[in-house]
């Protein structure tokens, strides 16, 4: 990444940050398993959720950036790890992955999405829980779990979320894919572009959305995820709420303030 420097590496992932700004960077998580396809390992795993552990608590890092080496995004689970297990071994690595997933729905900064080659079954789940996805334009995306005798159950939490119902019924019943274009078309994929551009479109995108307050970015996430849950009136009682306590923060006076000013806001995330 031009101007990055590498702030650690934990063999199947590299942690990246590039500083954008005074006290606002810009972190990319590399998932670096190219030669088992970036398959989940429980390694893997593990050093991901520290990595968001930590992110939590970084006022600089402003927006994420999750991609991967090699010629495939994410195989999903690492079939190596996934047989003969026992059921309490079953239950701590569907329930630590599942841990990974939401972690990056409740990480307080956006997270995008830098997708080439394949994501399948929990490699497309992961695609499905960031907030943003920009993919190459030969990008394809499967829950084929199905056809292993395994339903991609997990995988479908962010997928219904992310689709129309029917789509990811038949993704999940027949295991066939979308290609980049049709999962623009049904709202998984924000962006299609040439691979060569994949890594410059989603650095954009990241460097826009870091211009904004880090704490109006946390609020705004908070409430977008909290809201369907809700019928129309209560949404609207919570959202209202938000915005009252959103306005008497530092970080919304001053950018109303700079707007009549005509300057540029000084946020402090606070």
């Amino acid at each position: 990444m031009a101007g990055g420097v590498a702030e650690g590496v934990a063999m199947d992932l590299v942690i990246e940050r590039e500083v954008v700004g005074p006290g606002c960077a810009i972190v990319t998580l590399v998932l670096n398993r190219p030669q088992r396809r970036n398959a989940l390992s429980e390694g893997l795993v593990a050093a991901l959720n520290e990595a968001l552990e930590s992110l939590r608590g970084d006022r600089e890092a402003r927006v994420v950036i999750l991609r991967a080496e090699g010629g495939v995004f994410c195989s999903g689970h690492d079939l190596a790890e996934m047989t003969g297990r026992s059921a309490e071994e079953y239950d701590r690595l569907f329930a630590n992955c599942s841990q990974f997933m939401l972690g990056l729905r409740q990480l307080p900064q956006p997270v995008i999405a830098c997708v080439q080659g394949v994501a399948t079954g929990a490699g497309c789940q992961l695609v499905a829980a960031c907030d943003l996805v920009v993919a190459a334009t030969e990008a394809m995306f499967y829950t084929p779990g199905v056809k292993l005798g395994l339903f991609c159950t997990t995988p479908l939490v962010p997928l219904v979320r992310s689709i129309p119902p029917k789509i990811a019924m038949e993704m999940l019943l027949t295991g066939e894919g979308l290609t980049a274009t049709r999962a623009y078309e049904v709202g998984l994929v924000n962006r299609v572009v040439p691979a060569g551009e994949l890594r410059n479109t989603a650095l954009d995108l990241a460097k826009k959305i870091a211009a904004a307050s880090p704490l109006t970015l946390s609020i705004g996430k908070r409430a977008f995820y909290s809201q369907p849950a809700l019928d129309e009136s209560q949404a609207y009682e919570s959202a209202a709420r938000t915005m009252s306590e959103n306005a008497v923060c530092h970080d919304a006076q001053e950018g109303m303030t700079a707007f009549k000013e005509k300057r540029v806001p000084q946020w402090r995330g606070e």
